[in-house]
């Protein structure tokens, strides 16, 4: 008796003994091409990603940066719509038809600004996360994308844990994850627009590489970055190449997956998740 007592004392003391068991989340990387300004056709591409991700079994897909007009495309002034609004709803839409999570990168306009923005929305189609991007390279486009604030920065308690979404250059900033690493996220998802000129690929892949690798280590929780493949029509990069190459890695900062170098691709990995 004395011993189921101290048992008993042992575990309400303990905060390990009550942590929940760490859970799997089966996550479809979609490296798709993005055409400035194609709407239908990038929402097109979209769609057929989302066919193969339930096909496979996915709970949640990840789709790049400005994934639905292009990103550091000054048309988006004239064609970004509101969130929510008709590109959201349509995402939304896409989520309860494919019974998925879906995370994705795609500008917001807002009055006379615009936002380079990410969404996360659950199966049914509910928005449940809305993060607008802080670093945002005003010299790359005339007017620029109007900036975040960093205490737009979170996580979301979802059926998967909680959740935290950055968008591409964000994941430069040290204040940010000081700020993410805080908030203990049991899984980071960033669309990313990675791109440099021709002759730096596929060289350039290991910077972002090395990114994930640290930020995941540093947060201790895996890390989906998911980059597109196409090329910058407008502004001072224009001509550069997005060259793929995402990448996933664990919570120690190993990489588990890479994606095709320049070519579209299309992976889904089981990842482990939870604080043990």
């Amino acid at each position: 008796m004395k011993q189921a007592i101290v048992l008993v004392a042992t575990l309400i003391a303990s905060p390990l003994a009550w942590s929940a068991p760490p859970k799997t989340v089966r996550v479809a990387v979609c490296q798709i091409l993005v055409i400035d300004s194609d709407r239908e056709g990038n929402f097109r591409r979209i769609e057929y990603a989302l066919d193969r991700a339930e096909s496979e079994h996915a709970d949640i897909a990840v789709f790049p940066e400005s994934a639905i007009l292009g990103w550091e495309n000054p048309e988006a002034h004239r064609l970004a719509e509101t969130i929510p609004g008709k590109d959201s709803l349509r995402v939304a839409a896409l989520a309860r038809q494919h019974q998925l999570m879906i995370a994705i990168g795609l500008d917001e306009k807002a009055g006379d600004r615009l936002y380079d923005s990410a969404i996360l929305v659950d199966k049914t189609g509910a928005l449940l996360w809305k993060h607008r991007k802080t670093n945002v390279l005003p010299e790359l486009m005339t007017p620029p994308y109007s900036e975040g604030t960093p205490d737009g920065i979170g996580v979301v308690e979802t059926e998967f844990g909680r959740i935290a979404v950055l968008i591409c250059a964000d994941t430069f900033v040290d204040a940010h994850f000081k700020r993410i690493q805080s908030l203990k996220p049991d899984l980071l998802l960033v669309p990313y627009g990675w791109a440099a000129p021709n002759e730096e690929w596929p060289a350039h892949s290991k910077t972002l590489e090395a990114i994930v690798r640290r930020r995941s280590a540093q947060l201790q929780c895996p890390m989906v970055g998911v980059d597109l493949v196409g090329e910058m029509t407008h502004g001072p990069w224009k001509g550069q190449t997005y060259g793929g190459s995402s990448f996933v890695a664990d919570g120690s900062g190993e990489i588990l997956l890479t994606l095709r170098d320049r070519d579209t691709d299309l992976r889904v990995i089981e990842l482990q998740i939870g604080r043990k």
